[in-house]
Formats: structure tokens, C-alpha cells, sequence
């Protein structure tokens, strides 16, 4: 009876194996669809698309972005989670929505740990508080004495809830004993239009959207989030040297793929994100963005997610933030 199960089982997977290979040889020839879960124009999707024209020639296939916004990144995550685990849709995956997403919102449609696979890191990039320039303070110190003077006077936006500057924003908050409104948007380039436009004062965001808002005196610096002081703002100090080092943390970025996407399929993905990884072109791109590439494999990014998910439980939980 053994011998004869083990028969069966050996036929089985002669059959099996085959299905496998030619699911493969199918893959190759079938374009991939990138999710990026935000609007277009922010730094997810400008990554992502420097990403997604870089992995066209290693992959062998076209590799086409597409923007699913809204939720905080939520509704395209779940767009991603419950997609065909066969390897033609992908997704972006940010520390918003794989690490405070799932430690901010009391209920999602899907578990990242359970539902995504990762496929490779790609970059970390440093975060930024950036303010009006009519509201009157020249650096962090004048600032939060100006706030404490009028504590219902400011607000913040953030790209919506359970967001990098959302998270930000309340870890400042609790930091500071300052009293700032949250003003959630559908996206961070609607929250960065109303700072500059002085609907709101003060934004936390990813260094490369805003970059070029500071540099052209449109909004004004007061801390980055980054080991050192920046090239590009060599005047602002890092949060660290301001004594916020709860706030010095960057976001970071990477590729996910539906779970039981198969092993060799995620390889593939994995070994052609490397190789665009690798080009000096690509890390050029990047840098412009203020995006330190952090290439490696599948398990070292899902090192960095259950690492990062245990992290914001804990920032989310000290700051009170529980979205229904």
C-alpha cells in the first residue's frame, strides 16, 4: 500500500511539475502591472516609475504602472493582496502601507504579513517638517514656542490617515507638548499645494516631493530625518540634533507580489529588481530623488516589514492613532 501511494504521489507530481513549467514559460511573455497605492506625483510614484522602466529589460517584459489611490494607500494594498498570484500584478509597497497601516487601522480587507510576498527592497529616503513661509519662525526652537503661544493656530496635513506624515505629525505632537489639527488629504501633492498656499502651515512629508518647494523658498525647512545632515539642505538640522529622535526615522520602499505567487516567479522579480538596482543610471535617478538604494532578497525585506510593523505598533500606540 506505501509503495503504491508513493507511485501515485511520484505520477502526481510528473504531472504537476510540467503545469509549473509552462505557467513560467507563460509568464515571460505576459506584461506585469505595478500598483502603486497613491495618487501620481508622489514619491511612491516616482520611484516606482523609475523602478518599472529600469525592470523592463532584466524582466524581458513590459512592466506598467498604475495608480490606485485613496484610504491611505489601503485601497490599492488590497488591490495588490487579492490579485492572480501568477505574477502579473505586483505592487509598491511604502512604510505607510506596510508597516503603520497595519498598526493604525483597526480593520483591513487584508493582512500583510499573511496576504503579501515580498519581492526586494528598493530605496529608503528621508522625511521632512517643512512649514509656511509667512508663519513667523526661522527654525524648530521659535516654532514650537510660537505654537505653544497659540495652540489652536496650526494645523498640518498628511497624505491621509495612517500615513508617513500623518504618523509624523502626532509623534511631533507628543514629542513637543504641541497642539497642531491633522487635515488628512487624498494624496500629498493636494497637502503640499494647500501649505504653499497657506491653507495649512506645516507639512511632515518624504524629502523629494517637497525638496523643490524648499529649495525655491516656496516652503521652509526645520528638521530632516536622515543620519547626518543633508547635501542638498546642509542648514537643517537632522531631528536628532534637535532632540526629536523619535521622528528621525526614514521611509522606505519596496516591491510586493500576492501570496503563493510562486517561489520562481518572485525570483524572477527579485533578480530583475537587483539588476535595475545596479545600474548606474538607475542609482543616478534615484539620488535625485534622495533615495538610497537598498537592494536584497525576498527574506531580507520580509525581515524589514515584520521589523517595521513591530515598530510603528509601538510609535502608533504612544501616539493614540487608531483609524476605524
Amino acid at each position: 500500500m506505501t509503495t503504491r501511494r508513493a507511485v501515485i504521489a511520484g505520477l502526481g507530481s510528473t504531472v504537476f511539475v510540467p503545469q509549473i513549467l509552462r505557467a513560467q514559460e507563460a509568464y515571460l511573455t505576459r506584461p506585469v502591472v505595478l500598483i502603486v497605492p497613491f495618487a501620481a506625483g508622489g514619491s511612491t510614484d516616482a520611484i516606482a516609475r523609475i523602478v518599472a522602466e529600469a525592470m523592463r529589460g532584466p524582466l524581458g517584459q513590459s512592466v506598467i504602472v498604475e495608480n490606485h489611490g485613496g484610504a491611505g494607500g489601503t485601497l490599492g494594498t488590497a488591490q495588490i493582496a487579492h490579485a492572480a498570484p501568477d505574477g502579473t500584478t505586483i505592487g509598491m509597497g511604502t512604510a505607510s502601507t506596510l508597516a503603520i497601516n497595519p498598526a493604525a487601522y483597526v480593520k483591513l480587507s487584508y493582512d500583510v504579513l499573511a496576504d503579501l510576498s515580498p519581492i526586494g527592497a528598493i530605496a529608503e529616503v528621508p522625511n521632512i517638517m517643512e512649514i509656511n513661509p509667512s508663519v513667523p519662525a526661522k527654525d524648530m526652537a521659535s516654532f514650537i514656542a510660537l505654537v505653544k503661544s497659540k495652540p489652536d493656530g496650526f494645523s498640518y496635513g498628511s497624505s491621509g490617515n495612517g500615513s508617513v506624515s500623518h504618523l509624523m505629525g502626532e509623534q511631533f505632537k507628543l514629542a513637543t507638548g504641541t497642539q497642531l489639527l491633522h487635515v488628512p488629504y487624498r494624496g500629498v501633492g493636494p497637502a503640499l499645494a494647500d501649505t504653499v498656499g497657506g491653507q495649512i502651515q506645516v507639512m511632515f512629508d518624504n524629502l523629494p516631493t517637497s525638496l523643490p518647494l524648499v529649495q525655491a523658498g516656496k516652503l521652509r525647512a526645520l528638521g530632516v530625518s536622515s543620519p547626518q545632515r543633508l547635501a542638498a539642505l546642509p542648514d537643517v538640522p537632522t531631528f536628532a540634533e534637535l532632540n526629536l529622535g523619535d521622528l528621525n526615522w526614514s521611509a522606505f520602499f519596496g516591491l510586493v507580489a500576492p501570496v503563493r505567487t510562486p517561489a520562481p516567479i518572485i525570483a524572477k522579480l527579485n533578480a530583475a529588481l537587483n539588476r535595475a538596482l545596479a545600474q548606474a543610471a538607475v542609482r543616478d535617478l534615484l539620488a535625485a530623488q534622495q533615495a538610497t538604494v537598498t537592494p536584497g532578497t525576498p527574506s531580507q525585506f520580509g525581515d524589514l516589514m515584520r521589523r517595521e510593523i513591530a515598530r510603528m505598533r509601538r510609535a502608533t500606540a504612544a501616539a493614540n492613532i487608531r483609524i476605524e
